[in-house]
C-alpha cells in the first residue's frame, strides 16, 4: 500500500445523497466522514430508511454521492467515469449478498473462478488462487457441486471466495447473514473473523442483527442519514459487546435483531 498522507486505507469525506427532485427531494446521506483502516471489520448499522444500504453502493461504486468525496487510498473514486469505474469495481471490490448471486449452470468452483477467468488470467495461476479459497473457507469438497446441491451457508461460503479471490482493498458484505439459519450464520461470521485475521481482509458489513454485528472491530450506527454513534470492540468479550449494541439500537428506535 502506498503511503499518502492520512494513513488511512478509506476515507469518506463529508458526503452527501439525494434522491428525487426539486419539489421532493431525499437525503439519504447527510454530511458523513469517516475512515477505515487496512485490516478494519467495520459494521454499519441503523434502522430501515437510515441511509446504511445507500452507504454501501456508494463505497461500492453502484452509485455516486451528490457531494463530497471517497478515497481509495490516494484514488478519489467520486471522480472517475463509468468505465473507469467499472475497472476499479473489477481489480479492487469484493461484494457478499445476501442473495449469495451465483449462477447455478456454473459448479461451485466455476462460480469462484468466473472472474478471474474474465480477466485473462493464466489457468496455473486461477487454479491455485481457486484452491487456496476452497480450502480457506472449506468447501473443497464441494467443488464439483452446483449451487442447488448445496446449503444455504454452504453457498454462502462460496459467495465469499468468489469475492476474495481477487484479493480486493475492500470486501463488503451486504447483509451477508440475512437469508442463513443461526448455525450457517454463526460460521459465516467466524469465517469473516478469520478472513479478516488471517489475510488481513478489510471488510465493512452492513447488518440490521446486533449478533452479527458484534463480531465486528468497530460499528458505526447511522440515523437519518448521519453517523450518530460509534462502539470499539477493543478487548470487550463478545458478550460485552453484543450487550453495548443492543443498548445502542435501542436509542435509534429501529428494529432490533438478535439471532445469537
Amino acid at each position: 500500500m502506498d503511503d499518502y498522507e492520512s494513513g488511512s486505507y478509506i476515507r469518506v469525506c463529508d458526503i452527501e445523497k439525494y434522491y428525487g427532485n426539486a419539489s421532493n427531494v431525499t437525503k439519504a446521506i447527510d454530511r458523513v466522514s469517516f475512515q477505515v483502516e487496512k485490516g478494519e471489520f467495520v459494521g454499519v448499522m441503523g434502522a430501515s430508511g437510515s441511509g446504511k444500504t445507500t452507504l454501501l453502493n456508494v463505497l461500492a461504486t453502484i452509485d455516486r454521492v451528490t457531494a463530497g468525496h471517497i478515497y481509495y487510498e490516494n484514488t478519489d473514486i467520486t471522480e472517475m467515469n463509468e468505465d473507469e469505474l467499472s475497472e476499479f469495481r473489477m481489480k479492487n471490490l469484493g461484494f457478499v449478498f445476501q442473495e449469495y448471486n451465483l449462477l447455478d449452470t456454473l459448479t461451485i468452483e466455476e462460480n469462484i473462478v468466473l472472474a478471474l477467468t474474465l480477466q485473462g488470467r493464466e489457468r496455473e495461476e486461477i487454479r491455485q488462487e481457486c484452491m487456496q479459497m476452497l480450502k480457506l473457507l472449506h468447501i473443497e469438497d464441494i467443488k464439483e457441486k452446483f449451487p442447488y446441491q448445496v446449503s444455504g451457508g454452504q453457498k454462502q461460503r462460496c459467495a465469499c471466495a468468489r469475492a476474495l479471490v481477487n484479493h480486493p482493498k475492500l470486501l463488503l458484505a451486504d447483509e451477508p447473514t440475512g437469508a442463513l439459519d443461526s448455525r450457517s450464520a454463526q460460521t459465516l461470521l467466524e469465517t469473516f473473523t478469520d478472513l479478516n485475521r488471517s489475510m488481513g481482509a478489510t471488510i465493512l458489513m452492513v447488518t440490521h442483527d446486533a449478533f452479527s454485528a458484534s463480531y465486528c472491530g468497530r460499528i458505526l450506527f447511522l440515523k437519518d442519514g448521519k453517523i450518530f454513534h460509534e462502539l470499539v470492540r477493543g478487548e470487550k468479550p463478545g458478550k460485552i459487546f453484543l450487550q453495548k449494541i443492543l443498548d445502542v439500537l435501542s436509542l435509534t428506535g429501529g428494529e432490533l435483531s438478535h439471532a445469537g
